[in-house]
């Protein structure tokens, strides 16, 4: 996976270079729960200050007020990288109309779990073999309408499930929780192993524990001592691991400090991720038992 580093944020990677040669860029900002009325002057407040990535989903039920926010943003379609998420078959077309654009930049499978062609949970045969829904992905590529695909919430065994078949196009992310709470360290190592992007959801710790992760002394100390919030010491230590972020806010002054990111010193970066690894993993999200399975998603 090729790095490009720029000074702007601090020496850390502006964006990665995926299969396809396109190239993602490292920060963007997360819509996911954010409101009605509130997420359109996030998405142009972060186009002002310099985002150029935004990420969606067709079940985030907002991406109409984004795709209004692109319009009066002024930006050029093909300077800001778009993300959506695929839940039912409809749903890319249902995207494209909702953003008012022609292309995605990057369409994911948003969970490994099928769901039936009423939306109801779940079916068994294509959660067990996805490699159907990545072919109706793939066309997708074919057909203009998506220039990359990905995967979202997927484990190793799910991954390795789907890629022993003769793909088109290989999986050009993951996007899964990553925070101090829960730093898939096994997960990012095997990634790097297969040359795989991970992307970082509920980065700064998930719903609930955002304030216990800003709240972490060795966040704090490294904060103090590079003269940066502790936001901005747990978003460039994700960037620095080598994935992409995905910081959500709707508050124009977190918006725009969770883009300025710098490079850790070595030993400050290991101090972090020595203190993320010392404690038991914690996943902050889990909806196998909301969805009503009798397994976990995760596994």
């Amino acid at each position: 996976m090729k790095c490009h580093h720029s000074a702007a944020f601090g020496g850390l990677p502006t964006y990665y270079t995926l299969p396809s040669g396109d190239k993602i860029p490292s920060v963007a900002l997360g819509v996911w729960k954010a409101g009605k009325d509130e997420v359109g002057q996030a998405v142009k407040t972060a186009l002002n200050v310099g985002y150029k990535h935004i990420d969606g989903a067709w079940v985030y039920r907002n991406e109409e007020e984004v795709g209004k926010a692109l319009v009066e943003s002024g930006v050029k379609r093909e300077d800001v990288w778009l993300t959506s998420k695929k839940t039912l078959k409809k749903a890319l077309d249902i995207s494209l109309n909702a953003l008012g654009v022609d292309y995605l930049d990057l369409y994911i499978i948003h969970w490994p779990l099928a769901l039936n062609k009423d939306g109801s949970v779940y079916n068994k045969e294509l959660t067990e073999n996805p490699y159907p829904t990545w072919k109706a992905l793939e066309e997708m590529v074919d057909k203009g309408k998506v220039r990359n695909i990905g995967l979202s919430n997927f484990s190793i065994r799910r991954m390795q499930n789907l890629t022993a078949n003769p793909l088109k196009y290989q999986p050009a992310v993951n996007q899964v929780e990553i925070n101090f709470w829960f730093p898939q360290v096994e997960l990012l190592e095997w990634s790097k192993e297969n040359n795989l992007l991970l992307e970082a959801y509920s980065p700064l710790g998930s719903d609930g524990r955002v304030g216990a992760s800003l709240s972490v002394p060795e966040v704090k100390e490294i904060a103090a001592e590079l003269g940066i919030t502790p936001a901005q010491v747990i978003i460039s230590w994700h960037v620095q691991r080598g994935t992409v972020v995905l910081p959500k806010s709707v508050t124009p002054s977190r918006v725009e400090e969770n883009l300025h990111i710098t490079k850790l010193p070595d030993r400050l970066f290991e101090k972090l991720e020595n203190a993320a690894r010392a404690h038991p993993p914690q996943r902050g999200l889990n909806p196998s038992k909301g969805w009503g399975i009798d397994f976990d998603i995760f596994d």
